[in-house]
């Protein structure tokens, strides 16, 4: 049997849903392998796989090299993948399985305003994969977010469309609201940006904040939205 810790964060109220939201996901990802998964949590809350069978050791390189590992340790001059944690006074915390911090000098590069204002302003909520690269890593760990991290944040800012950033929710969950509420023509589509992180991508004509308050006490989740700059 091979065990392997992914770097996939487990959170919310109902971590045995969210661990078997995982089974399923890394089951259909290795079903031409011969190998019997279960999913464990471990005490940092990542997900733990146990892998058994004739390619249990391609499937533990597979999610290894897929979702990657927390890091134990932080090399200056590394990219690290990570998921945003909160947004304190002075900076943004990342978790890459340990605690990373964005200073606000590092934040200039979303513009002008405190960190509360920034994650506002982007849509940015708990538990969003993230990639950042590690400028120190004395007794506290300094980082940036990389160019290509920012520019998918920019890109949403400058979108003639706005967004609505999801976390603790399926796909299925949010398009269900969605329809429930009677905006399935509102919405282009729903993009996966992690395993319950998702941004709803609204029409032109679609207010951000309206389908906030429409679908928001369908699902249990926090929201961020993107106000589109094009619009």
């Amino acid at each position: 049997m091979r065990k392997v810790v992914t770097l996939q964060h487990i959170y919310g109220k109902n971590r045995e849903r969210m661990a078997e939201l995982l089974k399923n996901l890394v089951e259909n990802e290795l079903k031409d392998l011969e190998v019997k998964v279960e999913v464990s949590i471990t005490p940092e809350n990542w997900a733990e796989y146990s892998l058994e069978g004739e390619d249990e050791e391609v499937s533990a390189n597979l999610l290894g090299s897929r979702y990657g590992s927390p890091a134990k340790k932080a090399e200056p001059g590394k990219v690290y993948m990570g998921f945003l944690q909160a947004f304190p006074e002075d900076a943004f915390m990342v978790n890459i399985g340990i605690p990373v911090q964005v200073e606000a000098e590092e934040l200039k590069a979303l513009g002008n305003g405190k960190p509360k204002q920034l994650a506002s302003r982007f849509g940015l909520i708990p538990h969003l994969p993230v990639e950042i690269e590690i400028l120190e890593a004395n007794k506290k760990i300094k980082a940036r977010f990389t160019k290509k991290q920012l520019d998918l944040w920019w890109s949403w800012k400058k979108a003639s469309t706005d967004r609505v950033v999801i976390n603790a929710a399926t796909r299925s969950e949010i398009k269900s609201a969605i329809k429930k509420t009677g905006h399935g023509r509102d919405i282009y589509e729903v993009e996966r940006l992690g395993l319950l992180e998702h941004a709803v991508v609204c029409r032109e004509t679609t207010d951000g904040p309206g389908i906030v308050a429409a679908i928001g006490p369908r699902l249990k989740s926090e929201m961020g939205v993107v106000i589109g700059d094009s619009r």
